[in-house]
């Protein structure tokens, strides 16, 4: 019996659950509750829950912008999301999410399950959720949205909604009726408050640093001319024999889109001289094998964030990571996605992942003629963005493929403007770092005030904040 997890229960327990839960996990893995607090379900604690809408979604900014399950990071809504969905006003109306409101992802893969994140409005653009998400609006009077969140991923949180998880052979599932029936601390208000203040801060840390990433693409796009650029909108582009598939062995009508030319003449006649991906930048393609006992940090897709920071990573042992993670990525690495659909997931390695494993779903590329924040910039542009797919091929899984992706022409960007856009996307990442650190604070303190207290939350918030504003 040495090892196993035993917990004894009366049947009537099982009842308490609306499900009548009698699976072994459930009463194992119960959370700590501190006898010297106060606890209610997070049910009685809401105005709302709601699932978000099931429609069909589109890259085109057709309608809506909606949020879906990989739109989550570090506690937060992202800023933008990549699809839209052409909704009525009446859906709209019901679907819009709200200022503080509180998205909660439903089902996915174990890992991601339970992932929960405040969305905060930024501008007049209204958005709205999908259906594997769901929204909880606290009753303020009792518990602010930024409590909510930041006890959900807590380590309290995340243990009560993983053992609440349904798994099935491709998917996991936690229904709103679990989360409702989770016990959360009625902690202060004023403890709540704090909670609040760090995320408002790191909110505009966010909002800074998204300022930073779009002054450094700017002054990308003024250096090659992109400013007033308008590609070509035609359909049709006649080529001899000679000059497509003699030259590419492509004959698919998208390759040779009208548009396609247009941005390479961008590159063809950029002042400052251009080269192929394969002379102006190296490129990692031998295969790491991770040994099978020791702990390594794994990049995939999700992990990426849309202004190319590293937003997370799988932490687990070699043998225990999945047959693509082959890659090995050091400090000031670009990784650039390979799939289409994700071509703009790319991301600057930091300090934080030097030495970490990558999916070899990415190239891992670095140049001494371009700096890397200058690297990350330019494949995240319109211009190469563009060029890279028009250079996808594949039918069941489009992808961009060595050769075609190191045969790229890429221009070599002026060595002062290169100057200027590290400096701006360094200051980016320094305060998207600030924003991560406080929300840490945040779900650290809660924990500490479950622990011991909220003295002593409150005091660990003061020490670890004070020399931010």
């Amino acid at each position: 019996m040495e090892g196993l997890e035993i917990r004894e229960k009366l049947l009537s327990n099982s009842y308490e659950n609306k499900d009548f839960r009698i699976d072994s996990q459930f009463f194992t893995q119960e959370p700590y509750h501190n006898p010297k607090l106060k606890y209610d379900s997070i049910g009685n604690l809401i105005k709302r829950a709601q699932y978000g809408i099931s429609i069909a979604m589109n890259e085109e900014g057709i309608g809506y912008p909606i949020y879906r399950m990989n739109e989550i990071h570090n506690m937060l809504c992202d800023s933008d999301v990549s699809k839209s969905a052409d909704i009525s006003k009446e859906e709209l109306e019901t679907f819009t999410l709200n200022d503080r409101d509180v998205v909660f992802n439903r089902t996915n893969s174990f890992e991601w399950v339970g992932r929960t994140g405040l969305y905060k409005k930024k501008n007049s653009k209204n958005y709205v959720f999908a259906s594997y998400l769901v929204r909880f609006i606290p009753d303020e009077d009792v518990l602010l949205p930024e409590y909510l969140t930041a006890f959900l991923n807590s380590k309290y949180g995340v243990q009560d909604i993983k053992r609440r998880a349904r798994q099935s052979i491709n998917q996991t599932n936690v229904n709103p009726e679990e989360v409702k029936a989770i016990d959360i601390p009625l902690l202060s208000k004023p403890f709540q408050n704090h909670l609040k203040s760090a995320f408002d801060i790191s909110h505009n840390c966010i909002i800074k640093s998204e300022e930073k990433y779009r002054q450094a693409e700017k002054l990308l796009i003024q250096e090659i001319d992109l400013e007033n650029f308008t590609p070509s909108t035609e359909g049709v582009n006649i080529k001899v024999l000679t000059n497509s598939f003699g030259n590419s062995g492509r004959l698919d009508a998208e390759y040779y889109q009208p548009k396609y030319d247009d941005y390479l003449s961008k590159v063809y006649t950029y002042e400052n001289g251009y080269d192929n991906i394969i002379s102006a930048c190296s490129i990692k393609l031998k295969n790491f094998k991770p040994e099978d006992n020791k702990s390594y940090k794994y990049i995939e897709l999700s992990n990426i964030g849309k202004t190319g920071d590293i937003t997370g990573c799988t932490i687990d042992l070699g043998k225990e990571l999945p047959s693509r993670a082959r890659r090995k990525v050091n400090l000031g690495d670009v990784i650039v996605s390979s799939i289409e659909g994700s071509l703009d997931s790319c991301a600057l390695v930091t300090e934080e992942y030097n030495n970490a494993l990558c999916s070899t779903g990415f190239y891992v590329i670095n140049s001494k003629n371009i700096n890397s924040e200058t690297l990350l910039v330019l494949f995240k542009s319109e211009l190469m963005q563009n060029l890279l797919k028009q250079n996808c091929s594949g039918t069941i899984l489009t992808s961009l493929n060595k050769d075609d992706f190191l045969n790229i022409p890429i221009p070599l960007i002026d060595n002062e403007v290169q100057k200027n856009i590290k400096n701006s996307i360094k200051e980016s990442f320094a305060l998207k770092k600030q924003s991560e650190h406080l929300l840490e604070v945040a779900k650290r303190a809660v924990e500490i005030a479950i622990e011991e207290g909220e003295d002593k939350g409150l005091e660990y918030i003061n020490v670890n904040t004070k020399n931010l504003n």
